[in-house]
C-alpha cells in the first residue's frame, strides 16, 4: 500500500506543458505528495513528463529494494504509479514470460504488460479484471500521451480526482492532497476505469449477483427448519476463504493479524495461524519472517473485545498484544483521526479512533502489514438490523446495496486508520474471488432463520459453521459486536455526551444555515463536521463523506423493516432492542 499523486494536462492535445510551467507543476504536484506521506514513508519518486506529472510515496511490501515507483515498462514509454497489492502478480508473470521483460519484483509491475497488450483493443475492462487484489493506479501512455486510471472492484483502496481552474486533471490517494488545489473534488469510483478522452469513469466490474433472481435458487446447506443437508455449500466457503487468506500472506516484511475476539478476525487470525509457519510463497519453514505469529487488539480496560480477543488468542496460539486506551486518549486524537479518515461520519469517526491508536502500537513493533476481518458482515447479513429483513429478496438487495458502500465506510476506515502510521491492512473476506463464492451462495443460508425451538438462527451461522473445529466455541458463537461497541460501551456514551455539551441547542437549531450541504442530524455529526470543515473548507470535500439515515449500521432503504427504526438515527448495534444482549 502507498500513496500517490498524478496531474494530468492533456486539454492543449499534443502539445507539451512550457518548461517554466511544468516545472512549477512539478514542485506544486511534490508538495500535494508530501501531504500523504504517512502513506508511503519508505520512498519517494517523481515522474515529469510533457503532459503528465506522477509523484509517488512507497510503503514498501513487496520487493522493498528495487519495486520503487513510479514504474517504467520495459520500452521506457509507459509509466506507473499504483497503490496497493497484485496478488495474483506471479500467475500474470507467467504468462508474459519471454513477451515482456520485466524490471522488478514489484507485484504491481503486472499492471504495464497487461496494459501494453490491451491498449490497442481499448478492452480495459478485460484487462483489469484479470487483476486479482486490492488497488488503485494511474498509468501514463507517453507515447500515446493518454492516461488511464482504475480502482478496485470494492474500493478497498481510496482514490480521489479533482479539477484546478484551468482545466486540470488530478488524482491522488488522498483528499487532503487535493484539498486547496483544485476547485472541484470528488471520490473516484469504485470498480471503474477512466481512460482520457472519455466523458466519465466506465465500470468495469459486473457481477451477476448484483440481481436476486441469479442467487435464489442456488443449492441450500440448510433445510427451512435449518437442518444441515448439504456440506458441500460449507466446504466452498471453507476453502475459499482460506485460499483468500494465502494469497494475500505474500509479504517480503513481518506481519501481524488484527485480532477483535469477534468471528471475523478471529476466523482471519485462526486460517493466518495455519500458514503463517512458512512463507507462502515459497513453502519453506527457514524463510518465515517471523517464528511465530502476532495478533493485536484495542479497548478501553476491561472491554468486550479484550476479553474475547485473549480467549482467542490463547486458543489459536499467537502472540497477543493487548493496547489499552482511555477516553481521554481517544478524545484527544479526534481531530487527528477526523484528518486522516477525511470523513466526518459518525459510525466511521467511532470505529476509527481506536484503530488509529491501535496502528500507531502496530507500527512502534515494527509490523509494516495486517490482515483485518472487513467485509463479512456485508457479505453474510451479520449486523443485527438483519435478523429482521423481511425474506429472502429484501436481505439479498440490502447485501448489494452494503457491498457498494463499503468504500465510504470500512474499508475506508481499515485503510486510512491504518495507513495514518504506514501500516498497510489485507482484507481476505474482500479478496475477488470470494466475493463471488460469498454472493452467489443462497441468501436463506445467510439469514437468522426462525428454528423450530422458536428461536433465531444467529447471524453469519455459514461461517461460524465452516470453522467452528479451529474456533473456540464461545467465540465461535459470540454474538455480533460493532467495533465501537466492542472496544468499550463507555467510548460511544463518552462521546455523546460530550458532542451534547459542546454543541449548544442554539447552534443545533441553526445547523441548516452553518451547515446547508448535508447537514448534521445530530450533536454528534455537527461536532465532527466542525472538526472536518476546519481540515477541509472548500466547497466539494463536504460532499465526499457518506450522509445516509441509518440504525446500526443499516442503509436508510433497510429502515422500512421495523416502523420503530424510522425516527432513529444511531449507528450502533446496541440500537437493535430485541437482539442485542445489551439493547438501550
Amino acid at each position: 500500500m502507498c500513496g500517490f499523486v498524478g496531474a494530468f494536462d492533456l486539454a492543449s492535445g499534443s502539445k507539451p506543458i512550457e518548461e517554466g510551467l511544468k516545472e512549477q507543476l512539478r514542485s506544486q504536484v511534490l508538495e500535494m505528495s508530501k501531504k500523504i506521506r504517512h502513506r508511503g514513508p519508505d520512498w519517494s519518486g517523481v515522474y515529469t513528463g510533457d503532459n503528465a506529472i506522477l509523484s509517488h510515496e512507497r510503503l514498501a511490501i513487496v520487493d522493498p529494494f528495487s519495486g520503487k515507483q513510479p514504474l517504467v515498462s520495459d520500452d521506457r514509454k509507459i509509466i506507473l504509479a499504483a497503490n496497493g497489492e497484485i496478488y495474483n502478480h506471479k500467475e500474470i508473470r507467467s504468462e508474459f514470460a519471454g513477451k515482456y521483460e520485466f524490471q522488478t519484483g514489484s507485484d504491481c509491475e503486472a499492471i504495464l504488460p497487461l496494459y501494453k497488450k490491451y491498449r490497442d483493443s481499448g478492452k480495459f475492462e478485460e484487462m483489469i479484471e484479470k487483476l486479482s487484489g486490492i488497488f488503485a493506479f494511474a498509468l501514463y501512455d507517453s507515447e500515446k500521451d493518454m492516461y488511464l486510471i482504475s480502482r478496485d472492484e470494492i474500493g478497498v483502496v481510496p482514490l480521489y480526482q479533482g479539477w484546478d481552474k484551468d482545466g486540470r486533471y488530478y488524482v491522488a490517494s488522498e483528499l487532503k492532497a487535493l484539498e486547496g488545489h483544485c476547485i472541484t473534488i470528488e471520490e473516484f469510483p469504485n470498480g471503474c476505469y477512466y481512460w482520457s478522452g472519455d466523458e466519465k469513469p466506465t465500470r468495469w466490474y459486473k457481477r451477476d449477483w448484483e440481481s436476486y433472481d441469479a442467487v435464489k435458487d442456488a443449492p441450500c446447506a440448510t433445510d427451512d427448519k435449518g437442518e444441515l443437508i448439504d456440506p458441500s455449500v460449507i466446504a466452498k466457503v471453507r476453502d475459499g476463504l482460506e485460499s483468500a487468506v494465502k494469497a494475500q500472506l505474500m509479504s517480503d516484511v513481518p506481519y501481524g493479524v488484527l485480532l477483535s475476539g469477534g468471528l471475523d478476525s478471529t476466523v482471519i487470525a485462526a486460517i493466518t495461524q495455519k500458514f503463517a509457519k512458512k512463507r507462502v510463497e515459497t513453502g519453506s519453514l527457514k524463510d518465515a519472517w517471523w517464528p511465530q505469529l502476532h495478533s493485536f487488539a484495542v479497548g478501553l480496560e476491561g472491554s468486550p473485545d479484550l476479553i474475547a480477543a485473549k480467549k482467542a488468542a490463547d486458543y489459536i496460539g499467537t502472540v497477543h498484544h493487548e493496547i489499552h486506551f482511555t477516553v481521554q486518549e481517544a478524545l484527544d486524537a479526534l481531530e487527528d483521526v477526523i484528518y486522516h479518515i477525511e470523513s466526518y461520519d459518525i459510525t466511521t469517526v467511532r470505529a476509527s479512533t481506536p484503530m488509529y491508536l491501535l496502528a500507531r502500537a502496530i507500527k512502534a513493533m515494527g509490523i509494516k502489514m495486517v490482515l483485518s476481518g472487513e467485509g463479512s458482515d456485508e457479505l453474510f447479513g451479520g449486523y443485527l438490523y438483519f435478523h429482521k429483513a423481511p425474506d429472502a429478496k429484501e436481505f439479498h438487495e440490502e447485501l448489494v446495496r452494503k457491498m457498494s458502500k463499503l468504500h465510504l465506510y470500512d474499508c475506508l476506515r481499515a485503510n486510512k486508520s491504518l495507513m495514518a502510521w504506514g501500516i498497510e491492512g489485507r482484507v481476505p473476506f474482500l479478496h475477488k474471488e470470494f466475493i463471488d463464492i460469498a454472493m452467489r451462495l443462497n441468501p436463506t443460508d445467510k439469514m437468522s432463520i426462525k428454528l423450530p425451538n422458536g428461536k433465531q438462527r444467529i447471524e453469519k451461522w455459514i461461517v461460524r459453521k465452516a470453522f467452528e473445529d479451529i474456533l473456540p466455541p464461545d467465540v465461535c458463537w459470540r454474538q455480533k459486536e460493532q467495533f465501537s461497541d466492542g472496544v468499550g460501551y463507555s467510548w460511544i456514551d463518552t462521546l455523546k455526551e460530550m458532542t451534547n455539551q459542546k454543541v449548544s441547542d442554539v447552534e443545533f437549531a441553526q445547523r441548516e444555515k452553518r451547515f446547508p450541504v448535508n447537514t448534521p442530524s445530530t450533536k454528534e455529526e455537527y461536532f465532527y463536521r466542525e472538526i472536518y470543515e476546519k481540515l477541509f473548507p472548500s466547497p466539494t470535500a463536504a460532499l465526499c463523506p457518506p450522509h445516509e439515515a441509518g440504525v446500526a449500521c443499516s442503509t436508510a432503504k433497510a429502515l422500512e423493516w421495523d416502523e420503530a427504526w424510522k425516527s432513529s438515527n444511531e449507528p450502533s448495534g446496541r440500537a437493535i432492542s430485541g437482539v442485542h444482549d445489551q439493547a438501550y
